[in-house]
């Protein structure tokens, strides 16, 4: 009955099933997607909203004054702040690689949040003629942004991470382009961003920052409505004029799938689910479509965002968010109705031998030659799933097998633990991060710590990093850093002890670099206590010069007997004090003393600073 249950949730699309389960119930509030500019970072990433501009709303009890908010995937609310921002319209708005929020106005000018909502300096421009004509509507990748002047001219950002703006080939076109989509500079022949344009003639315009082509001639009837690019580059998905689904090479010089659909009417958005179907959705309708066999329906009484991931999409609506995705093959082969796989007798075995039943041994005899491949799907299956239940029950199901199974690698079921622990402690609603195993192969552990670190959760990312034994200093030397910053009203002393109890936890890390963010704060006492626990004089002795400990940069750089150091703070201390003040300074540090006489009795009288040469003689 278990596999008639967990089938019963799937959709058949030709000969692939999908499934829709439930990440959250969204318990967000005054939230109406049908009156907001909403921008959902992939990844499970952090989702901006912020009310439409562009859309006479009722305000209800909340402020005129609009705001920008920031949640996480889960509904729980992370930072907000009063939009106050010039320069008209916002046009657009979505989220780079490295979770930072664009927002782009109507005059050109980028505006740029962290994830608790603080506006990151300076922002950045697309240019004079972008202020004079207006951005009409823009487009986003990665870390990357196209727009398109009310005059109809484009401009490109490839890389946020080095933000320059570079006007693209004029397309001379009159009217504005009914759609546009972008295939990413990694996807082009060239290695620039390659702009797509559908205008009113049967043709896509190809516009590259040396020319423009016209792609589609003789393969399009008309012009197209809207149109998106797989993630991979190679194919184009668009709705024509008069009511189809076409599935093209994104040159446009092959037609894959050509489909009527149920509305003349453009989809409000069209997206791609995985590689092998295509999601569009009207006011109350999402209808999903493959090259072959009857389109899927799903209805909703409530608007809905859609957001592509690299193995589905999540769907979020007011109420709930969702993730649409093909069915792995392990877990169709385990839990399709009537299903006699390997991997669905081993599961059942599993549940005959909890209710003792001499069956479970019958089911082992049958697949003892598959064994493996069954463990395996079992452990595969388990890994692609959001339910605990279902997780345990399936590893339960694979460690039953490999007992009987002495050629199975002993660690894979151990290994697909610990992915699951992680993906499980992530997903958690206080978290808000809904990756699916894919997911998070392809973003790495290391950047999902990275990215719980900037969330300020770092002692979920420090148990992670011990967990996967990673190294750790990262972590603590970010949460340092984040406590000083917040903790301006405790006293240095105070702050010294819960930083120091943390810091020690972590062999090698770098008390320099954490008095150096203390000083940075305006913690300079703080910052000198620090630096007494920085055991590389290298680290320490130049940090107490900046911060103006000189007489205590001298004595350890003696102490530690390195020339290079004592040489840097003599020259420090003689660029700064009076030469009676200097040399009273050095008498009483033998070392120091003599290798400044032996510097000053080799360097030429015209090296010495005027007004102290009388000095380096008596030194000499």
């Amino acid at each position: 009955m278990a596999n008639v249950s967990v089938a019963a949730e799937w959709q058949l699309l030709y000969n692939r099933y999908y499934r829709k389960p439930e990440l959250y119930p969204m318990p967000w509030k005054h939230v109406d997607l049908a009156r907001t500019k909403v921008a959902a970072a992939p990844f499970g990433g952090p989702i901006a909203v912020i009310r439409d501009d562009s859309k006479i709303v009722q305000l209800h009890a909340e402020s005129a004054l609009r705001k920008l908010r920031l949640f996480s995937s889960s509904g729980r609310p992370l930072a907000d702040a009063v939009w106050r921002h010039p320069g008209g319209r916002l046009v657009g708005m979505s989220w780079t690689d490295d979770q930072t929020l664009l927002c782009v106005v109507q005059d050109g000018t980028v505006y740029r949040y962290d994830v608790h909502a603080n506006l990151i300096e300076p922002n950045l421009s697309l240019g004079k003629e972008c202020f004079e004509d207006n951005v009409a509507d823009c487009v986003f990748w990665g870390n990357g942004l196209v727009c398109i002047t009310e005059a109809n001219q484009l401009f490109c950002i490839a890389d946020f991470r080095n933000p320059s703006a570079v006007k693209l080939a004029d397309p001379e076109i009159e009217e504005m382009p009914h759609c546009i989509a972008v295939i990413e500079p990694q996807y082009t022949v060239s290695g620039n961003v390659e702009v797509l344009l559908g205008v009113d003639d049967a043709v896509v315009l190809a516009v590259e920052e040396d020319g423009v082509q016209r792609l589609g001639e003789g393969v399009l009837r008309g012009p197209l409505q809207k149109m998106v690019v797989s993630r991979d580059g190679k194919w184009l998905a668009s709705f024509t004029h008069d009511g189809r689904l076409l599935v093209t090479t994104s040159d446009l010089t092959g037609v894959i799938i050509e489909r009527e659909c149920e509305s003349a009417l453009p989809p409000q958005q069209i997206a791609w689910c995985g590689m092998d179907a295509v999601l569009l959705y009207w006011d109350d309708m999402l209808l999903m479509m493959s090259p072959e066999g009857e389109p899927v329906h799903y209805l909703f009484d409530e608007p809905i965002i859609l957001i592509p991931e690299c193995d589905g999409v999540r769907i979020l609506s007011n109420t709930r968010m969702e993730f649409l995705q093909r069915v792995p093959d392990s877990t169709v082969s385990i839990f399709t109705i009537g299903s006699t796989s390997p991997a669905a007798l081993l599961y059942d075995a599993l549940d005959h031998f909890d209710r003792r039943s001499a069956k479970a041994d019958e089911n082992l005899r049958l697949i003892r030659s598959s064994l493996p491949e069954a463990v395996e799907a079992c452990v595969d299956a388990a890994g692609h799933e959001f339910d605990l239940s279902r997780q345990q029950t399936l590893l339960r199901a694979a460690s039953y097998g490999q007992a009987f199974c002495s050629n199975f690698q002993r660690d894979r079921i151990q290994e697909m633990c610990k992915i699951l622990r992680v993906l499980n402690a992530v997903r958690s609603p206080e978290i808000g991060v809904p990756l699916s195993i894919q997911q998070y192969k392809l973003l790495t552990p290391s950047v999902l710590i990275g990215r719980l670190i900037n969330a300020h959760q770092h002692l979920l990312a420090l148990k992670i990093s011990e967990y996967l034994g990673m190294n750790q200093e990262v972590v603590i030397m970010h949460w340092a850093c984040s406590k000083i910053t917040a903790s301006l009203a405790i006293p240095d002393a105070t702050l010294l002890e819960i930083l120091l109890d943390k810091l020690k936890l972590c062999k090698g890390i770098s008390y320099a670099a954490v008095a150096a963010h203390a000083d940075k704060n305006g913690r300079r006492k703080l910052s000198a206590l620090l630096v007494e626990h920085e055991p590389r004089s290298s680290k320490q002795v130049p940090l107490l010069l900046s911060i103006g400990e000189e007489d205590i940069a001298l004595m350890k750089a003696t102490e530690c007997g390195d020339t290079d150091l004592v040489y840097l703070v003599l020259f420090h201390i003689w660029q700064k004090r009076q030469p009676l003040e200097f040399f009273g300074t050095i008498q009483a540090r033998p070392l120091a003393r003599d290798l400044f006489i032996t510097y000053a009795r080799y360097v030429a009288l015209n090296h010495i600073p005027e007004g102290k040469t009388v000095w380096l003689f008596l030194v000499i």
